[in-house]
């Protein structure tokens, strides 16, 4: 992993692209072109390569980010070294927000698994647009509050239910329909390392659980996705 030289983030030269951006980020897109018009002028793009670090684990909130493309992971690491993936997130989500409005160190270190293209809002004009538009406000509360119950869920998670339960509603959760079925892509960074750390357990213990759900008729493990052979079966063992 490598850290790219940190650059304060200033007003961008893109408006309209940056415009574009918040109009295709759901916290943000319903919000007036007046709003999104504010919002821009404080926005910096910043372009990553996979292994870069977005933002550290203890390191000073000092921004809001917005994922325009590529993926991201965000990570706990323990005293022994062992990473423990908290989030994996995609283009049109956006992180960072509970360090600016707490003014709290950023929890967790975001690293991108592929190239990744992140506009950075800076803190302070955040907060201070914040108390200028209700519904701005209103837009990040509402964030906040979908973020605390992801994690309520996540606790759920580690602490009552199986590896195979949340190996069976992780898979569930980013299937795609396609061509009849529900298919889960397999990019190149979805190792099954990455994959253990995400559900909380190690390499060894995932692949007996994939193969407790192949043996059950579930699902189907090939090159490059995961194929959801029963669904609704599927959904009915990750409530186990």
């Amino acid at each position: 992993m490598s850290k790219p030289t940190q650059i304060r983030p200033g007003p961008v030269a893109d408006v309209p692209r940056a415009r574009q951006v918040l109009r295709s980020t759901p916290v943000f897109a319903s919000l007036s072109v007046k709003i999104h018009e504010a919002l821009a002028s404080t926005m910096a793009p910043r372009d990553y390569s996979a292994g870069q670090i977005l933002c550290t684990e203890g390191d000073a909130g000092s921004s809001l980010f917005v994922l325009e493309t590529g993926w991201v992971k965000a990570v706990r690491m323990t005293e022994g070294g062992r990473e423990q993936a908290v989030n994996v997130m995609r283009d049109g989500e956006v992180f960072g927000a509970e360090t600016v409005f707490t003014q709290a160190p950023y929890p967790l270190t975001v690293i991108a698994l592929e190239s990744v293209t992140a506009w950075r809002i800076d803190g302070a004009a955040l907060t201070a647009l914040v108390s200028r538009h209700p519904p701005l406000a209103l837009a990040c509360l509402d964030h906040l509050g979908t973020r605390a119950r992801y994690y309520i869920q996540l606790v759920e998670d580690l602490s009552l239910r199986s590896v195979p339960a949340r190996l069976a509603s992780t898979l569930l959760s980013h299937a795609e329909p396609r061509d009849g079925q529900f298919v889960v892509p397999r990019r190149a960074w979805t190792t099954l390392d990455e994959m253990a750390a995400r559900l909380g357990t190690v390499r060894d213990v995932l692949s007996r659980a994939i193969s407790t759900l192949e043996g059950e008729g579930l699902l189907r493990l090939e090159r490059d996705r995961i194929i959801l052979v029963d669904p609704k079966k599927l959904l009915d063992r990750g409530r186990a």
